[in-house]
């Protein structure tokens, strides 16, 4: 009997397979795919996610650039309005533009490194589970056949057949009120700052690269991926339904539209795949449970928002977060699975607070244009700014903590440069492992707990021992100068003691 299987290749199931993988399972993944998928979809990842990477050693790898990530401090967007996170003296916004394609390549050589079995050209069909473990129906390339496994996760998308099959409810809101246009396409050279970016277009004005433009008509994003074609992409309402395939000509119609003027649009030089995607609609929906019995969801399967970058940074946190309990389970620790959809849920209910308000900032109408002058002056505030900083990076969710439990548990680790007695080293370097973590920041350096690797430094904080999840999320903090010793003993026996 397989210990894990899940079902989908992309992103979600393969950073889920590493994390398994680095807790002592080693998983199957069923592809149905034989190929990776080479349709252009999410352009890259932001928020925590960004430095949940690095503490699994991929940042490198898939930024192409040497060192840690840096928090972003210029100006961001939400609802196609400047967020000036200059405004902000920590900002908790971290950027990593890359193409999900390279996503899932970086993460297939990783899981394959750490031995994980994938199998393309697998497609699960069907399954039963009962006290034991749980039987898939699988259509493979020798033919159908039967897979039995003790846990069984779905990572197959928005039509996931996993939860179908689990009878998994996915309630939530679908609309046709918009159609959104998406397209790699060239602009005029001499249209563009080199030094800024920024796209002037005559007759309009200048468009920031990156920063949605909304009109009284819709919106328009120029977006200069490096290493890439333009992305460009319009929004528009209440248009009519077409049953043609998407052509430059109509991304084109749709820009000259929304800005009401002309921008000659050229399809670009070189070998594709090159993105054309029209999008009628939109849904709005959060699986009834992340667990039926032996079987969770992860990613899309289990919630879809209409930002698709948002699901995805979402759905890779699901998966760190399921990895890590999941192992622990099947290696003889504490069962704390039922705490994957109690500390995951409301992320998923966050972001689609998230994706609501930026829709209605970006509704047409004079009432919104009403609204979004207040909001503007709204956003020369500090506070206001790191609000909403925060909820852009998914870090303004506490996962649910005892009563009078330490202010940073519940929340995930922040970065720490820890001196140690063999010289200086980042936190995000010293949880690579994904193992439990108590960091002894004492002056004498006196914790000693069984079960969970004890690190003794120093570092230029109040808090003086932190216990860390191998997701690298709190579980018991201190600021005493001489913590009791009973403290984080009840927090391992709580979350990582053999059961």
């Amino acid at each position: 009997m397989n210990d894990v299987v899940i079902v989908g290749g992309g992103p979600n199931g393969l950073m889920l397979a590493c994390e398994l993988a680095l807790g002592g399972v080693r998983p199957v993944v069923l592809e149905r795919r034989t190929e990776p998928n080479p349709e252009p979809r999410s352009n890259g990842l932001v928020g925590q996610v960004v430095r949940m990477v690095d503490r699994r050693g991929l940042f490198e790898r898939l930024s192409g650039q040497p060192g840690p990530p840096r928090a972003h401090r210029g100006h961001y967007v939400f609802g196609a309005l400047p967020l000036d996170l200059g405004l902000v003296e920590d900002s908790p916004l971290h950027t990593l533009p890359v193409p999900e394609r390279d996503l899932v390549g970086v993460l297939e050589d990783r899981a394959r490194e750490l031995g994980v079995d994938i199998r393309r050209g697998h497609e699960c069909t069907g399954l039963v589970q009962d006290d034991d473990g749980v039987t898939l129906a699988v259509d493979g390339p020798r033919g159908a056949h039967e897979l039995r496994a003790r846990y069984l996760v779905g990572a197959d998308s928005a039509h996931s057949a996993v939860r179908e099959a689990a009878g998994i409810g996915f309630p939530g809101v679908t609309h046709d009120r918009t159609t959104t246009r998406t397209a790699h396409a060239t602009v005029p050279p001499e249209w563009v700052d080199a030094a800024t970016g920024v796209l002037t277009v005559p007759g309009h004005g200048a468009v920031p690269p990156f920063l949605p433009a909304r009109t009284a008509h819709g919106g328009f994003t120029y977006a200069p991926l490096p290493g890439r074609p333009p992305l460009i992409a319009t929004v528009e309402w209440d248009g009519p339904d077409i049953d043609v395939p998407m052509s430059l000509e109509e991304m084109r119609a749709s820009v000259r539209r929304v800005l009401g003027t002309d921008v000659p649009l050229q399809s670009p030089a070189g070998e594709g795949p090159h993105l054309l995607r029209r999008l009628r609609g939109g849904n709005t929906r959060v699986a009834e449970r992340y667990r039926a019995g032996r079987v969770f969801l992860v990613g899309d399967a289990a919630h879809v928002l209409p930002a698709g970058g948002t699901g995805l940074n979402l759905g890779l946190q699901d998966a760190i977060n399921l990895g890590w309990k999941l192992a622990a389970r099947l290696t003889g620790g504490v069962d704390v699975l039922d705490t994957y959809d109690t500390e995951r849920r409301p992320h998923a209910d966050r972001a689609i607070t998230f994706s609501q308000a930026q829709a209605a900032l970006l509704a047409p109408g004079d009432d919104v244009t009403g609204l979004r002058q207040v909001f503007g002056e709204l956003l020369t505030q500090p506070g206001v700014v790191r609000v909403l900083a925060d909820l852009v990076a998914g870090s303004d969710v506490r996962y649910p903590v005892a009563e009078g439990a330490h202010p940073w548990a519940g929340w995930a680790a922040p970065e720490l440069d820890l001196r140690t007695s063999r010289g200086t080293v980042r936190l995000s370097e010293m949880v690579r492992a994904a193992r439990p973590l108590l960091l002894d920041l004492t002056e004498g350096g006196e914790l000693d707990v069984a079960g969970v690797e004890v690190v003794r430094a120093r570092a230029d904080t109040d808090v003086t021992a932190l216990l860390l999840r191998p997701d690298s999320w709190v579980a018991w903090a201190s600021n005493e100068p001489r913590p009791d010793q009973e403290g984080p003993r009840h927090a391992v026996d709580q979350w990582f003691a053999a059961g």
